[in-house]
């Protein structure tokens, strides 16, 4: 496959974990718990991965694992910065949306699980892409 249809691929997958992403925010209430609790952080990571993957389509998928993590590590991490500026972009819904609000290591974990499914759905397409 050519790396442009690649990264028209990967771009439909990114809008997909977005738009998973927010609806597991808005429709909470509407879905199991543990659900409601984890999908968002684990959908968020899947998007980075994805959004990775569009970067650098002709790159082995183990560098979009590494830079994926690492992103979402250093997002997270940023969250024990409590400058008043960076404090009031968080409030907006956006800036909440990307940069979160406050860190919590069981993040880490969700976006470590989000991005080794997704990472594990791109071999499992790629493999039986190649047979």
């Amino acid at each position: 496959m050519s790396h442009s249809k690649d990264r028209l691929i990967y771009v439909g997958v990114t809008v997909l974990m977005l738009a998973a992403g927010l609806a597991t925010r808005t429709w909470a209430g509407y879905m199991p718990e543990f659900v409601a609790l984890h999908a968002g952080d684990a959908l968020w990571a899947a998007m980075i991965y994805s959004g990775f993957r569009v970067i650098g389509a002709h790159k082995r998928l183990g560098w979009a694992v590494a830079c994926s993590i690492g992103f979402c590590f250093a997002i997270e991490i940023s969250q024990l910065y409590q400058a008043d500026w960076i404090h009031a972009v968080r409030e907006t819904k956006l800036g909440g949306l990307v940069l979160g609000r406050g860190f919590l290591f069981v993040d880490l974990i969700r976006y470590v699980i989000g991005i080794l499914i997704v990472y594990a759905a791109d071999r499992l397409v790629r493999s039986s892409q190649a047979k």
